[in-house]
């Protein structure tokens, strides 16, 4: 747990503060502050917190499993590609050359919206201690199907407040040109969602009934 704690500042982090301030040309550059900041919050927030509440969920999320179906392992690894993307074409748009401009309305909704969505992701972590990393059927836990809280309103709580971060990142930049690779990560995710909900429906049990009761994956009324 403590190599989860220093993860995020020794490696994660300081590679995100490079792309930003290298490609800037700058280190004067105050939404890249409180973006970066705002990371670091949350990353030890969250595991100070995961620690301690859910512990077993922690080590689930930090490991790699064999059963983790080829087309996972490939959305993920193109995730990490675009998520490191979406940092480079900021550093370049709002740090350097400004090629838009984003109004501080905006760059101020983008902070809210990520304590927003980190306050839903804690939540999907609170009811539910299957929520790994990976799309796989965690028999070795004992996976059920988890329907409380978030779960009661749509599918995919977790994917949900993934993709609105993705937007609330480029706003909290200042940049609306990084919102082309947060684009393409939100049409992974909801070809994550599709897949996953296929995989759970064939291999967990109840999953079925429960897509009956609760009908969207993704936006309640739409999909």
């Amino acid at each position: 747990m403590r190599r989860y704690l220093l993860r995020y500042p020794l490696t994660t982090w300081p590679v995100i503060g490079v792309i930003l301030f290298g490609l800037a040309g700058r280190l004067a550059w105050a939404a890249a502050w409180v973006t970066m900041s705002l990371f670091l919050l949350d990353h030890f927030a969250t595991a100070l917190w995961s620690i301690r509440r859910v512990p077993d969920l922690m080590q689930e999320r930090t490991k790699f499993s064999p059963n983790v179906p080829r087309w996972d392992q490939l959305i993920v690894k193109n995730y990490k590609r675009l998520y490191l993307c979406m940092f480079i074409v900021a550093g370049l748009d709002a740090g350097r050359f400004r090629w838009s401009s984003v109004p501080p309305a905006a760059q101020a909704l983008g902070v809210v919206g990520f304590v927003a969505c980190t306050a839903v992701f804690w939540w999907c972590m609170s009811v539910n201690s299957f929520l790994g990393s990976w799309a796989r059927i965690q028999d070795d836990r004992g996976h059920t199907v988890v329907q409380s809280g978030p779960y009661s309103y749509v599918r995919h709580p977790m994917y949900v407040s993934i993709i609105l971060f993705m937007v609330c990142v480029p706003l909290t930049l200042g940049s609306w040109w990084a919102l082309v690779p947060s684009a393409l990560i939100t049409v992974l995710f909801v070809v994550r969602t599709s897949l996953e909900d296929s995989m759970l429906r064939d291999s967990l049990p109840g999953y079925g009934e429960y897509a009956g009761r609760v009908r969207y994956r993704l936006l309640p009324g739409l999909w």
